[in-house]
């Protein structure tokens, strides 16, 4: 019986002491998690009206496949890392993802799913899937352009989300080239640009093995991948809101 009741003790301590190791592990620089945009409109929603409301705009990784639980997509992380560091703040994040969308066609929906929610921020998760199918640059960047200016247009802030850095994308021979483009385009139009593929190819340099944040397809984000962005993208947006300055009560985003 005591060995028993030592093997088992054991055991939820080794777990415990895994989900620790992974949560340390969910890190990244504070270079990485520059959006270099300082989100007005948020800003401003924050310190006004004490709200903030954000469309989630993406594919199957804003939708939440590869989670074992829609708890821990990120858009799902993202609100509920936002509602911990914002005591007071009202904070909705609505999650837009369509499986197998990019640029394209997303850029046709954008106006429909945006508009209803009033949204001050938009997430564009984008880029993976046109990377895949090879769509050309300039088409590409063209539709990056229509679907910023489609969220200017409706009053919002704009963060574009970049590639993911997993084994499916990084096998392609110009992945390089589409995240690029992002970069180009969001300093161009004026908008955020959150690094997930530049984050996510630290964990790797890091000695963190795929298997930790992606699922066996190579391609999706497990609940590590999941949650671990969403963590950090609070951080990008808090660190731009700056609700510190603007509430005075604000909680780390742990």
């Amino acid at each position: 019986m005591i060995c028993r009741i030592f093997a088992v003790s054991l055991g939820v301590a080794v777990l415990w002491s895994a989900a620790a190791g992974a949560e340390t592990q969910c890190r990244a620089s504070r270079e990485l998690l520059e959006l270099n945009n300082p989100l007005e409109i948020a800003r401003t929603a924050v310190a006004e009206e004490r709200e903030l409301r954000i469309v989630a705009m993406g594919s199957s990784s804003t939708q939440g496949y590869g989670a074992s639980n829609p708890k821990y997509a990120y858009p799902a992380q993202l609100q509920m890392k936002l509602e911990a560091a914002m005591p007071g703040i009202d904070v909705h994040v609505y999650n837009k993802g369509i499986g197998g969308q990019d640029a394209p066609e997303m850029v046709e929906r954008m106006r429909a799913d945006v508009k209803p929610e009033r949204a001050h921020l938009v997430v564009w998760q984008v880029g993976t899937n046109s990377a895949i199918r090879r769509d050309p640059l300039p088409k590409f960047a063209e539709k990056l352009r229509a679907g910023i200016d489609i969220g200017h247009a409706l009053g919002a802030n704009v963060v574009m989300m970049n590639l993911q850095y997993v084994p499916a994308v990084v096998a392609l021979p110009d992945e390089e080239d589409y995240a690029r483009v992002m970069a180009e385009v969001a300093k161009e139009k004026g908008v955020g640009l959150f690094r997930r593929f530049e984050i996510m190819r630290s964990w790797y340099n890091d000695g963190m093995p795929y298997a930790q944040f992606v699922t066996n397809d190579g391609l999706h984000l497990n609940d590590f991948g999941q949650k671990c962005i969403g963590k950090l993208l609070a951080t990008s947006i808090l660190n731009a809101v700056n609700p510190r300055q603007l509430t005075g009560a604000t909680k780390s985003a742990h």
